[in-house]
């Protein structure tokens, strides 16, 4: 019945696609409150420059709230970042000292503060996040919590599963708590090789992770012995529809921490985000859509239109003159042993293409693929790909 339900929601906001907007947005970014490198202001600064309408500032362990004062590194690029944040917002918004050691201390605005200077309805959206930022033996293991209200410690466990599940929990438990919408998503899997399949396929209550990562450390692709996020995703897809739980959707982020360097070493905003089709922007409504899986992920592929009706998943790219597209849909059929889950079961030219599920289809996906490179990857030959999210029968 959940299932069933699922779909039909899917089926219901597609057909109604022209009471509704796409909205861009990023769902992982770091600041100077953790561990990026950059001012939370200049940060947003920079998303709403370039064409967001919603950023998520998700930093380990820790909310823009409270006195904090960070001391500067003693850099001449974090000199150069101060005097950019300084001449940007002026002496009456920046507040400094400088100490004994004649090191530049900033008090860093919390979210209460500067949210004002960039939030306008219908426009742009800041939503209070965290990185929840774990482990177990020896490994990282993260989750983001989106919209949280309120602060979420590790809650740690006797084994990389547990740990994933007790702090999905407390999102859960907090959401319940507060009547707000909010949702925990798996990062990087393979970052540090942390987090397998395995650990995945028990949870409960998870329905989103992140099928690409911008940072160049978290292993997308896999290796020639361990799987790449996509085929996690199908692998994840296929045995949580074999055990009616509802279906885990992919989203590609930024999990941005560098904002003066630009080049494949460092984790930069502008890889990945998810484009969300919501009928206004706020919290809820793009919470709401996410859930019922009205997005896409993108890492510069951008989309006209996807519908799925009549069990048929069809999508329209917004193309790019000169530009080539592959349209391919991924599925797994039913009874098919792991190796043969997540298989390529149509692929077309163009700019159109339609797939209508098999009898024997446990779900579809598509991935459009073009040849256009995409703009400061962190693996050097990557095109610009976008994802749909899932359907079944």
């Amino acid at each position: 019945m959940l299932r069933f339900l699922t779909f039909l929601l899917i089926i219901l906001i597609a057909t109604s696609a022209d009471a509704q907007q796409w909205y861009r947005g990023n769902l992982h970014t770091h600041s100077y409150w953790s561990d990026g490198d950059d001012f939370p202001e200049m940060i947003v600064d920079w998303y709403k420059t370039h064409d967001y309408d919603f950023i998520a500032l998700s930093d380990h362990n820790v909310l823009a709230e409270g006195e904090f004062w960070k001391l500067l590194p003693d850099t001449e690029e974090a000199q150069q970042g101060f005097e950019a944040y300084h001449n940007k917002f002026g002496e009456d918004w920046v507040v400094y000292q400088t100490n004994s050691e004649d090191r530049t201390e900033v008090r860093l605005k919390t979210l209460k503060e500067y949210r004002p200077k960039f939030e306008k309805k219908g426009e742009f959206l800041i939503i209070q996040s965290e990185e929840i930022t774990d482990g177990f033996d020896n490994k990282p293991i993260h989750m983001n919590a989106t919209n949280v209200q309120e602060l979420i410690e590790p809650q740690s466990g006797s084994s990389i599963t547990e740990v994933m599940q007790n702090n999905i929990n407390q999102v859960r438990e907090q959401r319940k708590q507060t009547g707000q919408p909010m949702f925990p998503h798996i990062n990087h899997p393979n970052f540090g090789w942390a987090i397998t399949v395995d650990d995945m396929l028990p949870l409960t209550g998870e329905r989103f992770f992140e099928v690409y990562n911008g940072h160049p450390l978290v292993n997308n692709y896999g290796d020639d012995e361990r799987l790449g996020t996509e085929a996690i995703w199908d692998i994840l897809i296929s045995n949580y529809l074999a055990e009616d739980k509802p279906l885990i959707y992919g989203l590609a982020v930024d999990d941005a921490h560098n904002y003066h360097n630009y080049d494949g070493e460092h984790s930069n905003p502008g890889r990945g985000w998810v484009m969300v089709q919501a009928n206004e922007l706020t919290p809820e409504a793009i919470i709401n859509a996410m859930e019922v899986g009205n997005f896409y992920s993108s890492t510069g592929v951008a989309l006209k239109s996807i519908t799925y009706d009549d069990q048929t998943l069809s999508v329209e790219v917004e193309s790019e003159n000169s530009i080539n597209y592959q349209i391919q849909f991924w599925g797994t059929k039913q009874g098919a042993g792991r190796e043969e889950m997540g298989t390529l079961l149509n692929e077309e030219s163009g700019t159109k293409a339609s797939y209508q599920l098999k009898d024997d289809d446990l779900y579809v996906r598509a991935k459009i693929v073009s040849n256009k490179l995409q703009q400061n990857p962190f693996q050097e030959g990557d095109t610009e790909v976008a994802w749909t999210q899932p359907v079944s029968n």
